[in-house]
């Protein structure tokens, strides 16, 4: 089979460059969303410590209010010792009074643990909102980075699949068969130029008269390992190594 190496090593380029542009697109919007997600966890973090601190003034406000009604009660039992006539009373009057201030002893305390609690929370109100300020704008800038890799994938993207339009009705049938089912079959690398004398891809030696024949560039050669088309080149190219078999 005759083939027009030039014609078919362009294409592969335009399609290797496309599964590059290809694999960019795809990762990008996975990207924006791992940004999103660190935006919305800054501002958790922010909206959980004001949480926090609601729930904080909400307990000291119940706790206030509580050692208020108590002391109210208090007042009411010590203007009730002045009327009692027996010592029993008296001395019952007492008890409640002694139990009561107990009782507001016990909330004061709790009162003061909520205000020192309340600095601590106040603390990791203002380290979330410096976060979040330092993050927003760098996970922003990100952000646009990325809009821009997109459309500039996008747009590369679309030249290449326009070159590769134009140039498909140039290749034979027979040729562009062969070369996209090779493609398929050996991870988007249908063809693998020959360094030196040996298949770049699977680095297996290619014997003496094949290389005569993929010199001549007059028909396809395939790797007697790999399987790819060889072709000559005069000078180095890069290439990347032979993926692993499909388990």
């Amino acid at each position: 089979m005759d083939i027009d190496f030039d014609l078919i090593i362009e294409l592969q380029r335009l399609d290797t460059e496309m599964r590059d542009a290809s694999l960019v697109l795809e990762g990008i919007p996975r990207l924006i969303q791992d940004i999103d997600k660190k935006i919305q966890t800054d501002s958790k973090l922010v909206a959980d410590a004001r949480g926090k601190m609601s729930q904080n003034q909400k307990k000291r406000r119940d706790l206030e209010t509580e050692v208020k009604d108590i002391k109210a009660q208090i007042a009411k039992y010590k203007r009730q010792l002045n009327e009692v006539k027996t010592n029993k009373e008296y001395t019952s009057l007492l008890k409640e009074i002694e139990e009561a201030q107990h009782k507001v002893d016990t909330l004061e305390e709790a009162i003061i643990a909520e205000m020192l609690a309340a600095d601590d929370v106040e603390e990791e109100i203002k380290a979330a909102t410096h976060r979040q300020g330092q993050d927003d704008e760098s996970l922003k800038k990100e952000k646009l980075v990325l809009d821009e890799k997109m459309k500039e994938a996008e747009a590369k993207f679309a030249a290449l699949s326009k070159e590769r339009e134009a140039l498909l009705p140039r290749i034979p049938r027979e040729q562009l068969m062969l070369y996209e089912a090779l493609r398929q079959k050996k991870a988007g690398a249908a063809l693998s130029p020959v360094t030196g004398d040996f298949c770049a891809m699977c680095h297996m030696r290619v014997r003496p008269q094949m290389l005569n024949e993929i010199r001549d560039k007059v028909k396809v050669i395939l790797c007697e390992n790999c399987g790819r088309i060889l072709y000559w080149t005069t000078k180095p190219e890069p290439v990347k190594p032979e993926p692993p078999a499909a388990e």
